[in-house]
C-alpha cells in the first residue's frame, strides 16, 4: 500500500477541499483508497467515509499515541492500494513548540511517511519558491521528505503553469496538482464543517488538475509494523452499553466503537432526539458530544429524560462527553438568549456564546486522553464534586456513578480507565 500525508502550510490553507478532491479523484480511477485524519477531529473523517465509503479514523501522536496510529493503518492496509492521511493545522503546529507532538510533521515523522504540501496561491507566483523552500528546508532537519506540492485557488492556467515551472527552476518538491480559484467552498459552522448528510458533496473534479504521472511518485510504501498481540481478556465481557446517538450525540470517534466491541462490549443505540429510553437491560450508558445547540426544541421536549434519570439515579455508570453533558443540566441558553429545558439531572445551565470557550488535548490523572472544543460554558447553581483531576481545561462533575465533562476521550488511551468508568 502507498501511503502520504497531505499537510497544509496554515489552517484555511483548503486542505480539507484538496483531500475531498484527490479523494474524488482517485476514486474515479477505480482506485481503492483509505483516508485518515491528523488530530482529534471528529467532522472531517465524516466527509472522508462519505467519498471512500470506509471508516476514516483519527491518527497524532498524542491522543491516539503513534503506536495505535501505526496498528489502525496496519488493519485496513489490505483493504487499500492507497493511504491519505490530512493533516492538522499547519504542517508544524501541535501541542506545543515547532513540529512537535500532535502535529502533523510529528506524525510524519513517526510514521516515516512523505508529505505533500498544500500551499494557498491566490496572488503569488515567485514568492511560492521562498515558502516552498523555507517549509522543506525545516521539514529536512526533522527528517521529513515534502515530495509534492498542491496548490489551491489558483487563477488560471497559466498561473499553475508559472508554479510549476518556478518549482522546478528552484529545485523544489514538484507541482502535483492546482484547484482553480472558482471551485465550491465547503460550508461551515461554529464548530467546523457542517456534517456531511446535512448537503450534497460537491463535486470538485471540474476544477481540480492532477499531473497523474508525477502523484504516482510522492507515495512511498507503507512499512507495517510489528502485530501487536492482543490479550485474550476482554475488559467488557457481558457488559450492555446503550449508546445515544443522533444528530445531537454524533461526535463519536470509530476507534472507541470499535475497542469497546473488541473488549466484548454489547452495543446498544437510542436517540435522544427522538425521544427513545435507555434500552432495556443496559449495564452502562455513553452520552457522546455532538450539537445539542441546533436541537434544542425537539430536547426540550424529549421523552428520554425519565429513563435516563432513573438509569443514573440507579447508580449504574455513565459517561457524559461535551454536547452529551450539555443535555444533563437545567437547560441550554442558545446564542439568542433564549432557555431550553434539558433533563435537569444536574444543577447547572449550558449557556451558548459566539467565541470559543476552550480547544486543546486534555488528560487526567488516570492517563485517560481526550480533546476539549466547545463554545458553550457551564453555570452551576450549586457545588458538584469535581470528578477529573485534569492539569488543564474542564475538571469535569462527578455525581453518583456519573461522570460528565467537556472532554471527549480516547478509550484506548487508558483501557484500565475506561473499564472503571463502564465497566
Amino acid at each position: 500500500m502507498k501511503i502520504a500525508l497531505l499537510a497544509g502550510t496554515q489552517s484555511g490553507c483548503g486542505k480539507t477541499t484538496i483531500m475531498l478532491a484527490l479523494l474524488q479523484y482517485l476514486k474515479q480511477r477505480k482506485r481503492r483508497v483509505l483516508a485518515f485524519k491528523a488530530g482529534p477531529d471528529f467532522l472531517d473523517p465524516l466527509w472522508h467515509q462519505t467519498i471512500t465509503e470506509q471508516s476514516s479514523y483519527n491518527l497524532d501522536t498524542r491522543m491516539v499515541g503513534l503506536d495505535i496510529s501505526r496498528q489502525l493503518i496496519n488493519s485496513q492496509a489490505n483493504q487499500a492500494e492507497i493511504a491519505l492521511i490530512e493533516g492538522v493545522m499547519g504542517l508544524f503546529d501541535g501541542r506545543t513548540g515547532v513540529g512537535e507532538e500532535g502535529s502533523s510533521a510529528d506524525l510524519a515523522k513517526g510514521l516515516s511517511c512523505p508529505v505533500i504540501l498544500v500551499v494557498n496561491a491566490r496572488g503569488i507566483s515567485g514568492s511560492i519558491v521562498p515558502l516552498v523552500g523555507g517549509f522543506c528546508h525545516y521539514a529536512e532537519k526533522m527528517g521529513i521528505k515534502i515530495s509534492g506540492i498542491i496548490a489551491n485557488h489558483v487563477g488560471s492556467p497559466h498561473h499553475a503553469k508559472l508554479l510549476t515551472q518556478f518549482l522546478q527552476d528552484y529545485g523544489m518538491p514538484p507541482l502535483v496538482a492546482w484547484m482553480e480559484k472558482q471551485a465550491p467552498v465547503l460550508a461551515e459552522r461554529h464548530l467546523g464543517l457542517v456534517m456531511p448528510e446535512q448537503i450534497n458533496i460537491a463535486d470538485f473534479q471540474p476544477f481540480f488538475h492532477v499531473d497523474i504521472d508525477v502523484l504516482s511518485t510522492v507515495f512511498s510504501n507503507w512499512r507495517k509494523p510489528d502485530e501487536v498481540t492482543n490479550s485474550s481478556v476482554q475488559l467488557l465481557a457481558g457488559k450492555r452499553i446503550a449508546i445515544a446517538k443522533d444528530e445531537a450525540c454524533c461526535f463519536i470517534y470509530q476507534a472507541n466503537i470499535d475497542w469497546l466491541i473488541e473488549q466484548g462490549a454489547e452495543l446498544f443505540y437510542f436517540s435522544v432526539i427522538s425521544g427513545e429510553d435507555v434500552p432495556v437491560n443496559a449495564t452502562a450508558l455513553w452520552l457522546p458530544g455532538g450539537y445539542p445547540e441546533l436541537y434544542t426544541e425537539p430536547l426540550s421536549n424529549s421523552k428520554s429524560w425519565s429513563s435516563i434519570r432513573h438509569f443514573i439515579e440507579s447508580d449504574k455508570p455513565v459517561l457524559a462527553e461535551c454536547g452529551g453533558a450539555m443535555l444533563l443540566g437545567q437547560m441550554l441558553i442558545d446564542i439568542k438568549g433564549k432557555a431550553w429545558s434539558m433533563a435537569n439531572i444536574l444543577p447547572y445551565r449550558s449557556i451558548m456564546q459566539k467565541k470559543l470557550a476552550s480547544l486543546g488535548y486534555r488528560e487526567d490523572a488516570s492517563g485517560m486522553k481526550g480533546h476539549e472544543f466547545h463554545y458553550s460554558i457551564r453555570a452551576c447553581e450549586t457545588a458538584i464534586e469535581t470528578c477529573f483531576e485534569c492539569s488543564r481545561g474542564d475538571k469535569g462533575l462527578r455525581y453518583k456513578n456519573l461522570r460528565a465533562s467537556y472532554i471527549h476521550w480516547y478509550f484506548a488511551s487508558a483501557p484500565e480507565v475506561m473499564l472503571e468508568w463502564l465497566g
